[in-house]
């Protein structure tokens, strides 16, 4: 399993970011969070060693790290509310949180709602969204036994991809999804989702095919289902994608459906 995760430097307003989250929960009734809010996030206790330099990924141990911390998915959208902390939220129509098994033992982790999404307030309701269905029944799961979300929960304009800026905002919310869940497994569902998750440029064709270690949680990145229907349901990046789903069940100790590909 791979556990280099190559750092990033973000902007100053990272630990004014993790301040405002603390005081959130605070605010939000949740126990445990200390009255004084840590000035720069070295000062905030962790059960792992942070990475060397600031960036998304230590906000990830900081969160993912603290058990005595516990919220459900409803808290968490309930602090979130009609979110205006980036300026993807001036942009959308409607905020797209998650949905499935709040205690899923795989969570699917897109990069971004796009338009069929953002119009209904749900992840992968799409051309995408199918195409990640016919996966997941491939899998001979169900869509409600599986948690569905994205890195920003607003749709960035003409479906680009998000800026790092709104995943450095919106990230502690998905930090916090994947908290209050605790899957087995968590699948990154192309480039960005990837990059954003194991902060890393190497491109999704070289991380693929192999879990990467996410604070212990294994990771599985794979092509996006808007790539596949881009190259055909019978295409050889179809069945990378299966490739992987494969090591997933096995992961969790599931049974790997025989599927037999068409020449």
């Amino acid at each position: 399993m791979s556990t280099h995760l190559t750092q990033y430097p973000l902007q100053s307003h990272l630990a004014a970011s993790l301040t405002a989250y603390l005081q959130d929960l605070q605010e939000s009734g949740v126990d445990g969070i200390p009255t004084e809010m840590p000035t720069t996030v070295a000062e905030t206790t962790m059960q792992r060693t942070a990475p060397a330099e600031p960036g998304i990924d230590t906000v990830m141990y900081t969160q993912l790290s603290a058990p005595e911390i516990y919220e459900t998915l409803e808290q968490i959208r309930k602090n979130l509310g009609a979110c205006q902390r980036c300026k993807l939220g001036a942009t959308r129509n409607n905020l797209v949180f998650g949905v499935g098994n709040p205690k899923a033992r795989l969570v699917f982790v897109g990069e971004g709602p796009g338009a069929d999404e953002d119009a209904q307030g749900e992840p992968f309701v799409g051309d995408a969204g199918k195409m990640l269905n016919r996966i997941i029944t491939a899998m001979e799961l169900k869509r409600e036994d599986v948690y569905i979300c994205n890195v920003v929960k607003c749709r960035p304009p003409k479906n680009r991809p998000p800026e790092s800026d709104e995943v450095s905002t919106c990230s502690p919310f998905l930090l916090r999804q994947l908290q209050s869940i605790r899957p087995e497994a968590i699948v990154a569902l192309g480039s960005s989702a990837a990059q954003a998750l194991l902060q890393t440029k190497v491109p999704i064709s070289k991380l693929r095919g192999k879990f990467h270690d996410f604070h212990g949680i294994p990771l599985m990145p794979t092509y996006h289902p808007s790539y596949l229907l881009r190259t055909g349901g019978n295409s050889d990046s179809f069945w990378s994608v299966w490739d992987d789903m494969t090591q997933v069940l096995q992961l969790l100790k599931l049974p790997v459906p025989n599927k037999s590909r068409n020449k």
